[in-house]
């Protein structure tokens, strides 16, 4: 029974199936039913599928995914709870757990941690081939215990080697929020979630000064849609179109501000990088588009997909590309990419971050061009958002030395040290978070004893790299102890300070 049965298929084999959706599937599903019932050995039908499943979408573009069932709580949990762990987003991809964003203010972030990095080591056990579920067990535990990664990154030629310690992560998308001049706020939003506009309205209701407003949406690497489009609106008249979509299959739409916004008619400057993306590129997109602020940084990452979250029926989801989106002036978000060839895709984000990247050398003469709708300014298209003020990357003080202190988690160890000995004293000196910001300095005696803590930590002393990136080393010593007796707030007080493209932004709001 078993050989006619084979042999009557293979007797059909002249006559070229229909390319249709049905046909395919039929096939797909008549393989499957004979892998399962003829082949040698037992197979695992659950893995098989999964497999399939994902490669499948490895073949399509490089944002549809799949997530499996244990995955699919940590999802909800990151959008609605909080965690002790390392503060990181990932994906495992090609067997390999890719560092998809870093959360401001986390462990990850503080040490040096990238997005676009792969981690291959957990506490020295290799993770390659490791399953998505698995990872957060790896990653997450108590708060205070320590887990060591190494991780492989583009343009480095050896792994790098981190030390992080575990934190509570909330989820929380307003990282900062103050009064950086007397009538400029400044917003740093993380990313996009269920409680963004909550949050955002919150702080801007704290701030009923303020006449013009930094928004800060570097690293951001977006989120929902709703609160997107909600804060887009926040800045504009009822009826301006804030972002549409299209697809093969899905109809057309244009998402609009549903009434006027509560910030019409100050200036606003929005900040972005190249590891901003999605959500974000709606918001700083729409409100390029309509004239309503200025957009100041490095081109954005150009991730402008419509994924759909299709649920499966073990508690497992697809995220499925199904359109794509544009801004009021039609230009398309998505940068351009080859499917299947997402090692590419990201690699061009790593040069960017490393500083291979340069603003200059884009051919914008080369890219398409758009009439912004009130002013009819030239902005252009291509993929991403380009800024209307580009800042290019500072790295004249970076050094490996500094690098090595962030990455192996010294800096941090460093001050939490230091406010166990000096925690009483600095709050009896600094009421506030504002006094300390203005008259705190990082002596040369806490330089020497972060230097001979570090040798203790194995890190060998170069006093001419320390010398070159003293100054921005002691203003992260300085941030972090801010954040550690008040908030992140008081942490981008500090870092703000010296920030050129937070500078620059005040200077164009005050012009």
């Amino acid at each position: 029974m078993i050989s006619v049965g084979v042999a009557a298929q293979s007797s059909n084999a002249d006559t070229k199936p229909q390319a249709d959706p049905s046909r395919q599937l039929q096939k797909l599903v008549q393989f499957y039913r004979y892998l399962v019932g003829f082949y040698i050995d037992e197979v695992d039908s659950e893995q098989l599928v999964e497999d399939a499943i994902v490669k499948m979408l490895s073949d399509l573009d490089p944002h549809s995914n799949y997530i499996d069932a244990d995955e699919m709580k940590g999802v909800r949990e990151d959008f609605d709870g909080s965690f002790s762990g390392i503060g990181v987003e990932f994906r495992v991809m090609d067997d390999t757990i890719r560092v998809v964003n870093t959360i401001a203010g986390g462990p990850s972030a503080e040490v040096g941690v990238m997005p676009n990095d792969r981690i291959i080591t957990i506490d020295g056990q290799s993770v390659i081939g490791v399953e998505q579920s698995k990872v957060p067990s790896l990653l997450r535990g108590k708060e205070g215990t320590k887990v060591d990664i190494e991780i492989a990154r583009h343009g480095e030629p050896r792994p790098l080697g981190f030390t992080i310690s575990r934190r509570q992560i909330p989820i929380t998308t307003v990282d900062a929020a103050y009064m950086i001049t007397p009538t400029t706020a400044y917003i740093k939003v993380n990313r996009f979630a269920r409680k963004t506009m909550e949050e955002f309205r919150e702080a801007m209701e704290s701030m009923p000064q303020a006449k013009q407003l930094i928004l800060d949406l570097r690293g951001n690497g977006g989120g929902l849609i709703e609160p997107a489009i909600e804060m887009a609106s926040y800045f504009l008249p009822k009826g301006s179109a804030v972002v549409s979509t299209e697809g093969r299959v899905i109809p057309t739409e244009t998402y609009s501000a549903r009434a006027d916004g509560k910030f019409l008619k100050g200036k606003v400057a929005v900040l972005i990088d190249e590891t901003s993306a999605s959500a974000s590129e709606i918001v700083s997109g729409a409100l390029q588009d309509w004239d309503r602020a200025t957009i100041i940084g490095r081109p954005s990452f150009g991730k402008g997909l419509v994924q759909r979250q299709i649920p499966m029926v073990d508690g497992s989801a697809v995220r499925l590309t199904v359109a794509r989106y544009h801004t009021p002036t039609g230009r398309v978000i998505q940068r351009p990419f080859d499917k299947g060839k997402r090692e590419e895709y990201y690699a061009n984000l790593m040069k960017r971050l490393t500083g291979d990247y340069a603003v200059d050398s884009v051919a914008l003469d080369t890219l398409p061009k758009y009439k912004t709708l009130v002013k009819g300014r030239t902005v252009y298209g291509g993929g991403g958002i380009m800024p209307d003020i580009t800042t290019p990357i500072d790295t004249s003080d970076y050094t490996d030395y500094w690098a090595e202190l962030s990455r192996r988690g010294v800096l941090a160890e460093y001050v939490v040290n230091h406010l166990d000995t000096h925690r009483a004293e600095l709050q009896a000196q600094y009421a506030t978070d504002d006094a300390f910001v203005a008259q705190f300095e990082v002596s040369d005696a806490m330089i020497e004893a972060l230097a001979q803590f570090a040798e203790a930590k194995g890190i060998a002393r170069r006093d001419e790299q320390m010398a070159i990136s003293r100054e921005s080393i002691a203003e992260v010593v300085k941030a972090l102890i801010a954040q550690r007796l008040w908030n992140t707030t008081a942490y981008f007080k500090v870092i703000n300070r010296t920030s050129p493209v937070v500078e620059r932004a005040i200077n164009i709001l005050s012009e």
